[in-house]
């Protein structure tokens, strides 16, 4: 495990040739709770890209993985036509998406973040592929401390999501694909992450 800053990993991504129109488009995946959020935030403040959250698509749990339509639609096509991304957040809460539309212009670099976020489809058109890693208990923990979910239904829910997941991850290869294997167990700081393994970029 190495120590390194995200200000390093920036200059590579910004070396790196656009493959999602002329956009550097990085996908930050693993398992819920791993830490890619905090990854994903502080490599965007790194390189001043956008961050797409993968949860702001989804339309509730029962949508956990189908939502790449709606990412692909809203995000992904105008990227690679070098137009504007516009999409509604999903508002947890409400249970429905919001009337907010966001906008993105297309930017040198873009960061989605997200379960599934580096799957199969969209390889080809990544210049980084990132995926988080913790132990699964301490994954659980930190689900259930963010989303306050202490109840059976919440836990049957997450039980759930989490044995779907793993299935995902398992068929897909998306560790094994992986540009960057990053250590989300570890309590970084905003500067430095912990690198498990990496390839050279490109």
């Amino acid at each position: 495990m190495t120590s390194e800053r995200f200000a390093d990993l920036a200059v590579a991504v910004h070396a790196v040739l656009p493959r999602l129109g002329r956009t550097r488009l990085v996908a930050v995946d693993g398992p819920s709770g791993a830490g890619k959020t905090w990854f994903a935030d502080r490599l965007g403040q790194a390189t001043g890209a956008p961050v797409v959250h993968t949860d702001d698509l989804l339309d509730g749990w029962d949508d956990q993985f189908a939502f790449w339509r709606r990412l692909e639609e809203s995000v992904l096509s105008p990227m690679r036509r070098g137009v504007a991304a516009e999409y509604r957040r999903y508002d947890w809460t409400c249970g429905r998406f919001g009337d907010e539309v966001v906008r993105v212009e297309p930017p040198d670099v873009l960061i989605v973040e997200g379960v599934s976020s580096a799957r199969e489809v969209i390889r080809p058109e990544l210049s980084l592929g990132v995926f988080v890693s913790a132990p699964p208990e301490l994954c659980v923990a930190r689900v259930v401390e963010r989303d306050g979910g202490h109840d059976v239904a919440f836990a049957a829910y997450l039980d759930r999501w989490r044995r779907a997941e793993a299935r995902h991850f398992a068929a897909d290869g998306t560790a094994t694909h992986a540009d960057l294997l990053v250590d989300g167990a570890v309590n970084g700081d905003d500067e430095r992450y912990e690198r498990l393994w990496r390839s050279s970029p490109g």
